[in-house]
């Protein structure tokens, strides 16, 4: 496993496929030299992506998931708090909602990718310190 393997598993965990990339990361810290910083900018950039991913998703297909109730629920989050909710992103199941929402509303690309970002960042951070 290479770190290429941990940005394509934290890509696919932050789209709507299921999955997880922590075991990758975690399995990654212990057995290679990469050091701290070189694997949390490697898969917070992967998971980042993939919520961008979900994001378009949402701005490009706004029919597509239109009547799930969970869209909707994170939709009346987003309107209520805006692009801070998607700190939120990393949760799993409403956190890809979230970002589909997101894109759903027209929240800007930018804010979004930010908090988005972020949110994803200091969740893989606590779980390097963690493990």
């Amino acid at each position: 496993m290479d770190l290429t393997s941990l940005f394509l598993s934290a890509f696919g965990a932050a789209t709507l496929l299921p999955g997880g990339s922590e075991v990758v990361l975690v399995y990654l810290k212990h057995s290679t030299n990469h050091g701290f910083w070189t694997l949390l900018a490697v898969a917070a950039a992967g998971n980042t992506l993939g919520g961008m991913t979900s994001y378009l998703i949402g701005r490009f297909v706004p029919r597509l998931r239109k009547d799930n109730r969970k869209l909707q629920v994170s939709i009346a989050r987003i309107k209520r708090y805006g692009a801070p909710v998607l700190l939120l992103s990393w949760v799993p199941v409403i956190g890809d909602v979230l970002c589909v929402g997101a894109g759903w509303l027209r929240i800007s690309w930018l804010a979004s990718a930010i908090f988005i970002g972020i949110g994803k960042t200091l969740r893989y951070a606590v779980v390097m310190v963690a493990f």
